[in-house]
């Protein structure tokens, strides 16, 4: 059996499979914002739920909105800020007193989708998550490329390419990123900059969701449309420069912005402007396994029969 453990800002996971990916138990909790110490213990506390549930013992892979620095050893670039610069998996292991795995969420979205979900059949799959934040992810033979610096996939911190008029105005009156730089790709896509400019162009003091954003744009509501249309072309050359670089045969979206239908189809459109190619044949795809990728694919860190 293993075991998955999604860690996100608002929620953490848990998840136990069998080796042919069989669900046998899930649960989530609210995440204790600010304080690591309760999260290490909502940690530990859904893995010992799941193992009493299922009476067995499990591997166990954890996904985090961050990275374990490979200099360190310690957390770092994660937007769940109160990780930043903490032992996690030697805290984990130390109190398990087992090996635990650890990748960045994005990581453990790809590695689920390429496994057994929209990707299964690819060679080399690109995942996105984006949702409060802008992370990626690179599966090569369904295997996760994490790279030497632990920053693989890390497209969000990339300055937005192709910048027009309006690109350009909206890095003038927005904050800086929270990794201290102006203009980077998340602030952007994310869903919270997706919001944030809904907001500008309406001239209102209401901030909607991003799906009610897409609720009114179904109504045609043109305000709402034209946040939309602006934000699939943004996605397209931030794209764009993926395929440019990795050429993956699919990439695969997640996070709350993928549920956007219109992504799909809109996307591929534009990103033919910016990829160096007379043809792209790479596949813009909604993933499978929706929300659970991020827990699935922790559980899949490690192999079968491992």
């Amino acid at each position: 059996m293993r075991i998955g453990i999604d860690l996100g800002g608002t929620k953490i996971e848990v998840i136990a499979l069998d080796d042919d990916g069989v669900q046998l138990y899930r649960h989530r909790t609210p995440t204790p914002q600010h304080n690591y110490s309760e999260t290490i213990n909502a940690i530990i506390q859904l893995i010992n739920q799941a193992e009493t549930h299922t009476q067995q013992t499990a591997t166990i892979g954890i996904g985090i909105p961050g990275a374990i620095s490979p200099a360190t050893s310690l957390v770092k670039n994660a937007n769940s800020t109160w990780l930043i610069g903490q032992p996690l998996k030697q805290d984990l292991e130390d109190t398990l007193k087992r090996k635990v795995k650890i990748e960045n969420d994005a990581n453990c979205f790809v590695v689920s989708e390429a496994t057994d979900g929209a990707a299964k059949n690819a060679n080399t799959v690109f995942g996105v998550i984006i949702g409060t934040g802008t992370g990626g992810g690179i599966c090569i033979d369904k295997k996760v490329l994490t790279g030497c610096n632990a920053i693989a996939g890390e497209w969000g911190h990339n300055p937005l390419p192709w910048k027009d008029s309006i690109d350009t105005e909206q890095v003038n009156r927005q904050q800086a990123c929270y990794c201290g730089k102006p203009d980077c790709i998340e602030t952007f896509l994310s869903g919270p900059a997706f919001e944030r400019h809904h907001q500008f162009l309406s001239g209102t003091t209401e901030k909607l969701s991003a799906s009610d954003i897409v609720q009114l744009s179904l109504t045609g509501d043109v305000i709402a449309n034209q946040c939309i249309e602006q934000y699939e072309h943004r996605l397209a050359k931030s794209l764009a420069h993926i395929i440019n670089t990795l050429d993956p045969d699919v990439i695969v979206l997640g996070g709350g912005m993928s549920n956007i239908n219109c992504l799909y189809s809109n996307v591929p459109k534009y990103w033919g402007d910016y990829v160096f190619s007379d043809h792209v044949a790479t596949k813009l795809v909604a993933p499978v396994h929706g929300d659970s990728s991020g827990v699935r694919g922790a559980a899949w860190l490690w192999p079968v029969n491992n």
